[in-house]
């Protein structure tokens, strides 16, 4: 299927469309001589500033300088009352929703988990009244938001008895960690590994399938490409996902690296000035940044390294990619590209794979008007996977 090329904002991950700006202005002012010049004189003094304050130089004449343990304290109770706030901010998000679904009520729970760094994972889930499950569909969010956003499409999956769990990322909605904050998204690799354990434990003979948004849909990607989770899932779905995913410009992938390694918790100032839209829903907008729980900030030199990081990992190893799959994606998607995901779907080695993409939609296409159109989509797909499971 083929399809013009559409502007993508680049260097950005899905939930906030928030990180481009600086980027931009980066790459205008990297263009001349004089400013790449520039750019060196600052690395290598940045180098110097560093080999200065390394312990034991013998030209220093004082013991390094560290933070105090006060000041450390101090950070660290910050952290502490911010995430005992969004945890309990969590708890207060409306689970059973009013939808156009069915009027029958479905049984939910929410709980708490240990991550691969031992680390508080908070998770939601939800089941058909009448217990009896034919599938389960567990969601990984995208970057900046949490999984208490997709409770209108556990409605539509729990009404065509499917259950459904979610889990909030590392520095995510009620789980612990600095808000907004990514040291690896190895980490939320592992812990979708964990995560997905843990349901099959609960749910014995229950078939899963793994679903992931945007960089939650790298996530999830780059999860099914470890044999033991391949093994044990249906399908995996994909909406929007983050590939291809490059900086504005090639120094910017260079400092990267470096950046991240000294100043990981940076936030690029003014980065947020102009959020891209993801939804053509007004309503919809409006109840995503409004949302408490939904990280607005600029973002994290961490966070936005490991974005480049896991998009370059799953670009080269496309072709490896066995798992049965369905990737929808907005033709219209200014956030990720909906090419990347045409060229997944061609170079992929798994003989069961669909893709969909949807003409003049826009990056959350769960947040869409047609949003019921695009569950349903996923619904008879997981549906078919199923019955094919049976032959």
């Amino acid at each position: 299927m083929a399809m013009e090329a559409v502007p993508v904002e680049e260097l950005t991950s899905g939930a906030s469309g928030r990180i481009i700006p600086v980027f931009r202005n980066l790459r205008r002012s990297l263009l001349s001589l004089r400013a790449l010049r520039l750019v060196f004189i600052f690395l290598q003094s940045f180098f110097l500033w560093f080999l200065l304050l390394l312990p034991g130089n013998r030209h220093s004449q004082s013991p390094p300088r560290t933070a105090s343990p006060k000041r450390r304290s101090g950070f660290r109770k910050a952290e502490e009352e911010d995430v005992s706030r969004r945890r309990s901010l969590a708890e207060e998000v409306e689970m059973v929703p009013p939808t156009a679904y069915g009027s029958a009520p479905c049984r939910w729970s929410t709980s708490l988990f240990f991550g691969s760094r031992s680390n508080s994972l908070f998770s939601r889930s939800w089941f058909p009244p009448s217990g009896e499950m034919k599938g389960i569909l567990i969601i990984i969010h995208g970057l900046n938001e949490h999984g208490g956003r997709y409770a209108p499409f556990a409605m539509q999956l729990t009404s065509c008895n499917f259950g459904v769990y979610a889990m909030d990322w590392i520095g995510h909605g009620g789980s612990d960690g600095l808000h907004g904050y990514v040291p690896s998204l190895d980490h939320v690799v592992a812990d979708t590994g964990i995560f997905l354990e843990k349901i099959k434990s609960e749910n014995p003979g229950i078939p899963c399938f793994l679903f992931g948004h945007s960089t939650g849909g790298a996530v999830v990607l780059k999860a099914a490409s470890s044999p033991h989770i391949n093994g044990v899932i249906e399908g995996i779905i994909l909406t929007s996902p983050a590939l291809r995913v490059k900086p504005a410009h090639p120094i910017v992938g260079a400092v990267a690296p470096l950046f991240s390694l000294f100043v990981p918790k940076f936030q690029f100032k003014g980065a947020n000035k102009r959020g891209i839209p993801v939804s053509r829903d007004p309503a919809a907008l409006a109840a995503k940044y409004s949302d408490p729980l939904v990280y607005t900030g600029p973002i994290r030199v961490r966070t936005g390294h490991e974005i480049l990081r896991i998009s370059s990992f799953l670009m080269q190893n496309m072709k490896s990619v066995c798992v049965p799959f369905f990737v929808l994606h907005g033709t219209a998607d200014k956030v990720t590209d909906p090419l990347a995901s045409q060229d997944l779907y061609n170079e992929a080695a798994s003989k069961f794979k669909d893709i969909k993409l949807y003409e003049g939609f826009l990056h959350d296409l769960l947040f869409e008007p047609e949003r019921k159109e695009v569950g349903g989509d996923i619904i008879d797909w997981m549906e078919k996977r199923l019955q094919q499971r049976t032959w």
